[in-house]
C-alpha cells in the first residue's frame, strides 16, 4: 500500500479497499510465487495509476470487453477496468438502484459513489456500452459524477447495417477521446496500438492454452488470477514479457508438477457471466471437490482474446469487425457462442460444462436453455447451471450442487 495525507479522498479510498479485502477474507498465500504478481495486480495498480497521473497521464475507465481499448492506447491514455466485484458496496448502491438488479452493476455503481475505487477516482473519462438495460441506465447516473461516453451497441452482429452502426460508434468514440483528452489519434498510432494489443492477446492465448495439456500444469484458480489480474497491469510490454517468462517457467517445470492435478479429474469449462465477484466461492469449490478447471469461456477468458484484430485492413474497420463479433449473450442470434463452445469442448477435452449466471442477468439467463441443450445433445456432455450473486448466503447450496455434479462424472 502507498500512503497519502489522511484527509485525501484517495487515502480514504485505499483504507476502504483494504477493509473490503480483509472482510472478504482473500487468501493469496496458497498460490505459487509466480502468480502473486497477478493476484495482487489490482491493488498494486492503484499506486501505479497515481504516479502516472502525477506525471500528467490521462486515464480512461472501462467496464466491458466491447470497449475498443486500442483507441484509448492510441490516444496515449491508460485504459483500466473499473471496480465492480465486491458485495460490500452494494447496500449503498441499492439506495439509488433496484435491489433486483445484477450485482455487477450495483457493485460498479456502489464503488463509484463510495470512493472505494481509486481507478474510478483517477479516471478522466468513463466509457461504457449498452450491453444491457441495467447498465445503460446506471451510466446515466455515473455521467453525473464523471465525463461519460456510452457506445450504442447493435443488437446483432450478422448484419451489414450492424457493422455500419458499430463503425460509426467507434468513430464517435475516437472523436470524443480526441476532444476530451486534447489529442490526435492518427492512423499510425492506431495501427501501432492494434499491433501491441494483438501481442498481448497472443501471449494470453498461449498462457490459457496450457489448459489443453493433460493433466494441466496449473489449476483453474491460478489461471484465473493471471487472466483477471492482467487487465490491471499498466505497463503492457512488461506484462507481456512477464507472462512469456511465466509460460516458459511453467513448461520447464511441467514434468515435476504433473502430480499437482490428477489426470483423472473431470476437466471443466466455465462459461456464462463475468465471474470476478464470485470466483472464490465457485472455483475453490470445484477444485476442492476434485474438478479441474481447464478453460474459461467468459469475458475475462477466451471470449475476448480468441480473435485478433486484422492488421492488414483499415484500423477502424478492423476494430469494428473484431469487437462486433464478440459472442456475448447480448447479441441475437448468438450462434458464434455455440461455435466457440464447440471448439473449446473438443480442443480442451472437456468432461463437463458449468455455466455461472449472475442474478438478474437476463440475456445470459435466457440463453442458458440453448447452451444446456447444445452441451447435452450436440456435444453429449453434462451441464450444470448455477445462478448466484456476490453474497455468501448460497455458498452451502453451491457446494452441494457442484459436489453432486462432479461425483456424477
Amino acid at each position: 500500500m502507498y500512503f497519502l495525507k489522511e484527509d485525501s479522498i484517495i487515502f480514504k479510498a485505499q483504507i476502504k479497499v483494504l477493509i473490503l479485502l480483509i472482510t472478504r477474507g482473500i487468501r493469496m498465500s496458497n498460490l505459487p510465487e509466480m502468480f502473486h504478481e497477478f493476484s495482487e495486480a489490482r491493488q498494486k495498480g492503484f499506486m501505479e495509476i497515481k504516479a502516472l497521473k502525477e506525471q500528467g497521464k490521462k486515464v480512461v475507465g472501462i467496464y466491458c470487453t466491447y470497449t475498443p481499448i486500442e483507441l484509448i492506447m492510441a490516444s496515449d491514455a491508460i485504459p483500466i477496468g473499473l471496480c465492480g466485484t465486491s458485495e460490500e458496496v452494494i447496500p449503498e448502491a441499492e439506495k439509488h438502484l433496484p435491489r433486483n438488479l445484477c450485482p455487477l452493476i450495483k457493485s460498479s455503481y456502489g464503488h463509484a459513489i463510495t470512493d472505494t475505487c481509486p481507478y474510478f477516482y483517477f479516471s478522466d473519462l468513463l466509457v461504457g456500452e449498452t450491453t444491457c438495460d441495467g447498465k445503460k441506465k446506471m451510466y446515466e447516473y455515473l455521467g453525473e459524477i464523471k465525463p461519460m461516453h456510452v457506445m450504442q451497441l447493435p443488437q446483432t452482429m450478422k448484419d451489414k447495417n450492424a457493422f455500419k452502426v458499430w463503425r460509426d460508434e467507434i468513430v464517435l468514440l475516437k472523436e470524443h477521446l480526441e476532444k476530451e483528452l486534447e489529442v490526435e489519434i492518427t492512423e499510425e498510432k492506431l495501427k501501432a496500438a492494434i499491433k501491441e494489443r494483438n501481442k498481448e492477446r497472443r501471449v494470453l492465448k498461449e498462457f490459457y492454452e496450457l489448459g489443453k495439456l493433460c493433466p494441466p500444469p496449473i489449476t483453474g484458480t491460478e489461471m484465473f488470477q493471471v487472466l483477471y489480474g492482467s487487465e490491471f497491469k499498466v505497463d503492457r510490454q512488461e506484462k507481456t514479457a512477464y507472462i512469456k517468462n511465466m509460460i516458459k517457467e511453467i513448461q520447464e517445470k511441467y514434468e515435476e508438477n504433473k502430480g499437482k492435478v490428477s489426470p483423472k479429474s473431470p476437466r471443466i469449462l466455465i462459461t456464462g457471466c463475468p465471474i470476478g465477484g464470485v470466483s472464490e466461492k465457485i472455483l475453490k469449490t470445484i477444485e476442492e471437490n476434485g474438478g479441474t478447471i481447464v478453460c474459461f469461456e467468459n469475458c475475462s477468458g477466451v471470449k475476448s482474446t480468441d480473435r485478433l484484430v486484422d492488421e492488414t485492413i483499415h484500423p477502424i474497420d478492423a476494430l469494428t469487425e473484431k469487437y462486433l463479433n464478440i459472442p456475448c449473450s447480448v447479441m441475437s442470434p448468438n450462434k458464434d457462442r455455440l461455435e466457440l463452445l464447440s471448439k473449446l469442448i473438443d480442443e480442451y477435452k472437456i468432461d463437463g460444462v458449468i455455466e455461472v449466471i449472475l442474478q438478474a442477468c437476463h440475456t445470459y439467463n435466457v440463453e442458458s436453455y440453448s447452451i444446456k441443450k447444445f452441451v447435452n445433445e450436440e456435444k453429449n456432455k453434462p451441464y450444470l447451471y448455477l445462478e448466484t450473486d456476490y453474497s455468501q448466503s448460497d455458498t452451502g447450496q453451491l457446494k452441494t450442487r457442484i459436489a453432486a455434479f462432479l461425483e456424477m462424472m
